[in-house]
């Protein structure tokens, strides 16, 4: 999707609203809702001259024309008393959210987040919101998806948001930092970002000698409690533009340098580890452009335990949007990394556990959708997955095959036998308990769910490819 010029105009047309979305009460500025399949959002009265503002000023244009911001167009709305506008934005293909990303997305969501603030004071204006959750990943980079987040910015003011950037972004990279990479997704507990207390007890003592460390985490973390810190709104509180500025320099500075300290991963260089020939992988590279070439018409892949997207990086084009999902956070990092350097995008690699994907959390578990709620995608990668499923996680075919029936209409995946190398690695140092693994009971369970279109061996190897559709 390309971004829309800021100064075109659409044509005048009436929109009903309808279907708010379940997370719109947190914002009393507008709401978020979904007429006919398309997004909308209105903008209240209460927001009309910091709407104004933002569009007036050239702030809107500049950012929109950075890809900073996402762009929209205006709607002439219904008249109701507490609408002043209607705005539709450009759609985000896939969203996400912070726990489903690595440490060097969290990073760049961060430094967006910091930047646009800077930015925004040079037109008078700040962000009044720094969540996580306003960031999405869009062409291969983050991009601030919250256009009512500006407010006209006030001499002497604290930034409201400093707290809330603090639990959300600071807070987790630095845990990651000086503690444990897997700690960011302690966001899908604390929806609100990690308490501060609460990473100023995780973090190590080593961490005090760093003054950015313990200006903004330490004591702010004991200053929030004690409701002392001058970062907190309240009577008399006053931090010049140029204390302001420094602080989000700090927080740049700060963030910029951290680079986690990791050994390596178990599958991050899978592919130059496997058991797999040169001439197998090519081959099997091969069977899953000539099995995608069967599909009509595909807008979305999921590649299921992508590892570092190695096959979905090479066999479509840029109009179809393709979502690189692994467990490995490591393998996530180099792939999105990857992603960035060569500029891919249309490829986003996130998180995900496949026995224990993103639920729907927040209110009435409505505000952030679960997986398998973003879906179904046209087709699903399952390459050297369903053995780890059934064997590492004891699924049988039957729960498999139900699972991918849920997220997709085509299903391109590779059987593993027992015979194959990793399998019996596997089983070293377990009881083979699985005699319903079989290539037979394989394909009699998923026929439940897929008609088996295309099967086909991989040269050099005992392994199967299958192309098959949902009935």
């Amino acid at each position: 999707m390309q971004f829309s010029k800021t100064a075109q105009k659409s044509k005048k047309k009436k929109i009903k609203r309808c279907s708010v979305h379940p997370a719109s009460f947190r914002d009393p500025s507008g709401s978020v809702f979904f007429k006919d399949g398309q997004l909308y959002r209105e903008v209240s009265f209460k927001y009309e001259n910091n709407y104004e503002y933002l569009i007036n000023s050239g702030l809107f244009k500049n950012l929109v024309k950075d890809k900073l911001l996402i762009p929209h167009k205006e709607i002439v709305p219904k008249k109701k008393k507490d609408i002043y506008k209607i705005i539709k934005p450009a759609l985000i293909p896939f969203i996400s959210y912070p726990y489903e990303w690595c440490f060097s997305q969290l990073k760049d969501a961060a430094l967006l987040t910091l930047e646009i603030t800077k930015i925004s004071l040079k037109y008078g204006m700040i962000l009044k919101d720094a969540s996580a959750f306003n960031v999405q990943f869009f062409q291969g980079k983050p991009i601030f998806i919250d256009t009512l987040s500006f407010e006209k910015y006030k001499e002497g003011a604290p930034w409201d948001a400093y707290q809330q950037f603090c639990r959300h972004f600071l807070a987790p990279l630095l845990l990651a930092y000086y503690k444990d990479y897997r700690l960011i997704q302690l966001s899908k507990i604390f929806l609100d970002g990690i308490p501060l207390d609460l990473a100023s007890k995780l973090l190590p003592p080593k961490s005090y000698l760093n003054f950015s460390v313990l200006s903004n985490i330490h004591m702010h973390a004991k200053a929030e409690k004690s409701m002392e810190s001058k970062f907190i709104r309240r009577r008399g509180a006053s931090v010049s533009k140029t204390s302001l500025l420094a602080i989000l320099d700090n927080l740049q500075n700060l963030i910029s340098g951290l680079k986690i300290k990791t050994t390596k991963s178990e599958w991050q260089d899978y592919y130059k580890e496997s058991n797999y020939t040169s001439s197998s992988l090519q081959a099997k590279k091969r069977i899953v452009k000539s099995f995608i070439k069967e599909i009509p018409t595909i807008k979305s892949i999921w590649d299921l335990g992508a590892n570092t997207g190695y096959f979905s990086k090479d066999t479509t084009t840029k109009d179809v949007t393709i979502i690189n999902f692994d467990n490995d956070l490591l393998a996530i990092k180099k792939n999105y990394e990857d992603v960035r350097r060569r500029k891919l995008k249309n490829i986003l690699p996130l998180v995900a556990d496949l026995t224990n994907p993103s639920p729907g959390i927040g209110w009435m578990n409505e505000e952030r959708e679960s997986l398998i709620d973003r879906g179904p995608c046209d087709v699903a990668f399952a390459l050297a997955l369903v053995h780890h499923l059934a064997i590492s996680n004891n699924l049988p075919f039957t729960n498999i095959a139900d699972f991918f029936n849920k997220i997709c209409r085509w299903l391109i995946i590779e059987f593993v036998p027992k015979k194959d190398s990793q399998i019996k690695k596997m089983l070293i140092n377990r009881e083979d308990v699985f005699e319903n693994y079989n290539q037979a009971n394989f394909e009699k369970y998923f026929s439940n769910d897929f008609l088996i279109s295309k099967k086909v061996g991989i040269p050099g190897s005992k392994r199967v490819m299958y192309l098959m559709k949902k009935k």
